[in-house]
């Protein structure tokens, strides 16, 4: 049975394209109701009865999916494009329209996801006048101790939770795994007569627990403690926030899905090489601490990952990709909008990216603001940062003329400021712009009466890893550019200057460059480049003992980048012996100059005409030499039958 678009325009307070949907979605649509959710809810049951329909409405999902339950019948798929377009102060919003309905119907990526057990072991931290309450009623379904942070109290005589004392010297881990060290620690001991009492204090005590719940009121046990799963923390003095962490705890029993949002391929890392320092954005950005240093690449526990995407966005390598979904289907789905919303009608489309606070925000200016403009199409993402330089020029060469992304207050701002200075200097300058608002009104306010300019070019659809698709955009964003752009400091693409009166070719930076930027040459001493693939890393300017080597940020567009160039060459040393190559001459040269006769080893005998020599005429000039240590006396003349018999005789 062919799927059916169920239409309601809300009592008639938004218009809806029948032709244009049908067209955009393939479906059969149905007539437009006004009020399927009030009056004209047997109709709405007959239809969900029928089976295989999508029902355009956002805000009923939870009064349908009950219906369609009541009835026996398969729950209906949702869309909301009543908030997101049908509500502003544009009418034409059928394009638009168009374009929702065609991300929506694209298949779901698959997200890969690892199962979570949690015992329902909580530790609850805080004083005695906070925890016992909240104790009291978390044990009736959970396994609960409590770490009391002041000591002089009256104990409670229950045994239906654990109480003990300490403080906190280490904690790490996440749901379903915490590990926990406390010093001056203190259980209870239950045994006597009179009060409770605790036991002698001792340091380094280790314990174990799925969840934290922290009514201490101080500083949190991890950084950014919002984004740490099985950690709640609220202020004790306010009840209604220890009613909503106790309500919470009272639930984290059982077994859950974590999403795993990274993909991690160490061999492409740029960490370090050698125990030379490279690349440390990922370390440095990431909020939970859920990347570690382990030599020469790093390492990220999924468990704690909040999936913020802030290191994927600034891996230079690729190392690191948003797996959750993967930035080529995010590519994908902005060329698939906005061609959909050219398809309709639509004409210079700005693209509107947030996550789910930009939801709500959105959700509040259409019913009580102006909403959306018709032309600004809203994408949801789960993390803002999944969206980088790269998708912000894809955006603009597959159809959108602007991009802006609506900042949430947990968001990663430094990094998102970063990755649109750096789209900026690309090609998106004036095309660009992030949305720091708080409230719904501002934000109807910033994206109404914008001018745009359409781009003087036919769209294209960047296909490839992030790195490609920067590439072709910016080719398409400066068709008339053939000087390098120039791009801030810490950019993942740009050059290697070699300052050549120090470059020895000594080749360390050869053989440390993690991507294979650099390259030497077999055949003679040369230094060779390929842009392309240069990261900035790093690696080959702190390894250079001459301090040769300088990186400048910034994007080659040109063929020229493609290929491999020459940084530094030098003539060939032909060996004195068998003339074949090797070397440098000037290095062998200036290590003559400064050994022959001067140094104890070259002072007599041609000694220093080993030095001239290529691997094996040296190592056979070594060996024949004249009072060689590794040489041996005379060898002994081989005794035969004869010699045995000449002895017997002479005896």
């Amino acid at each position: 049975m062919k799927k059916r678009l169920v239409l309601c325009d809300c009592q008639k307070t938004q218009i809806l394209d029948v032709d244009i949907l049908s067209a955009a979605s393939g479906f059969e649509c149905s007539r437009v109701f006004t009020g399927l959710c009030t009056h004209q809810l047997p109709e709405a049951q007959k239809l969900i009865a029928e089976g295989n329909v999508l029902l355009a409405c956002g805000q009923e999902t939870a009064r349908f999916s009950e219906l369609a339950a009541d009835i026996g019948a398969d729950e209906p798929d949702f869309i909301d494009l009543r908030d997101r377009a049908g509500w502003s102060d544009d009418t034409n919003a059928a394009p638009k329209m168009a374009a929702l309905l065609v991300d929506h119907l694209r298949p779901a990526p698959q997200v890969k996801t690892r199962d979570v057990e949690s015992h329902g072991m909580c530790l609850i931290i805080g004083s005695s006048s906070h925890v016992f309450e909240a104790a009291a009623q978390l044990a009736q379904s959970l396994s609960v101790t409590v770490l009391l942070t002041d000591q002089k109290v009256d104990l409670p005589l229950t045994r239906d939770y654990e109480v003990v004392a300490g403080k906190v010297r280490n904690v790490a881990g996440s749901f379903g795994r915490f590990e926990l060290v406390i010093d001056a620690f203190q259980s209870l001991d239950p045994s006597g007569r009179g009060a409770m009492r605790l036991t002698v204090p001792r340091d380094g005590a280790h314990t174990q627990c799925d969840l934290i719940l922290d009514l201490s009121g101080e500083v949190a046990l991890f950084l950014a403690p919002h984004k740490r799963d099985g950690y709640l923390r609220a202020d004790p003095k306010s009840m209604p926030a220890v009613a909503l962490v106790v309500a919470q705890a009272a639930q984290m029993v059982g077994t859950f899905e974590k999403t795993v949002f990274l993909n991690f391929e160490e061999h492409l890392c740029a960490h370090s090489r050698a125990s030379q320092k490279g690349c440390n954005r990922c370390l440095d950005i990431c909020p939970t601490g859920a990347i570690m240093s382990l030599g020469e690449h790093v390492e990220i526990d999924p468990m704690i990952c909040a999936g913020c995407g802030a290191c994927a966005a600034l891996c230079p390598s690729g190392a690191i990709t948003y797996d959750a979904p993967k930035a080529s289907d995010i590519v994908k789905r902005i060329g698939a909008m906005a061609q959909a919303y050219n398809k309709a009608g639509g004409t210079a489309a700005r693209l509107l990216v947030h996550d789910d606070h930009g939801a709500e925000m959105i959700s509040l200016a259409a019913r009580f603001d102006k909403g959306l403009p018709a032309d600004v199409i809203p994408m949801h993402v789960s993390a803002l940062l999944s969206v980088g330089h790269a998708e912000i020029l894809a955006a603009l060469t597959s159809g959108f003329v602007h991009v802006d992304i609506l900042l949430a207050p947990t968001s990663e701002k430094e990094t998102i400021d970063f990755e649109i200075a750096l789209a900026v200097a690309i090609g998106a300058s004036g095309r660009v712009g992030l949305l720091d608002i708080s409230d719904p009104s501002d934000l109807s306010k910033a994206l109404y009466g914008v001018k745009t300019s359409a781009l003087d070019f036919d769209p294209i659809l960047a296909l490839g890893n992030r790195r490609q698709v920067t590439r072709l955009s910016a080719q398409a964003l400066n068709p008339n550019t053939e000087l390098p752009l120039a791009l801030p400091e810490g950019a993942p693409y740009g050059a290697v200057l070699v300052n050549t009166d120090s470059c020895t070719l000594c080749l360390s930076c050869v053989s440390l460059c993690p991507s294979g930027a650099l390259l030497d040459n077999p055949d003679m001493p040369q230094l060779r480049f390929q842009e392309d693939a240069c990261l900035q890393c790093g690696i080959c300017a702190s390894a250079c003992p001459e301090d040769a080597i300088t990186l400048v940020p910034q994007l080659d567009i040109s063929a020229i980048a493609l290929g491999q160039r020459v940084l530094n060459e030098e003539e060939p040393f032909c060996c004195v012996e068998c003339g074949a190559a090797f070397g440098v001459k000037s290095t062998v040269e200036k290590i003559l100059k400064k050994l022959d006769g001067k140094h104890s080893m070259f002072a007599e005998g041609g000694a220093g005409r080993i030095i001239q020599m290529c691997d094996k005429c040296r190592v056979n000039a070594q060996f024949h030499r004249e009072n060689n240590p590794l040489s041996g006396g005379e060898r002994p003349r081989m005794r035969t039958t004869e010699d045995y018999l000449s002895k017997r005789r002479d005896h």
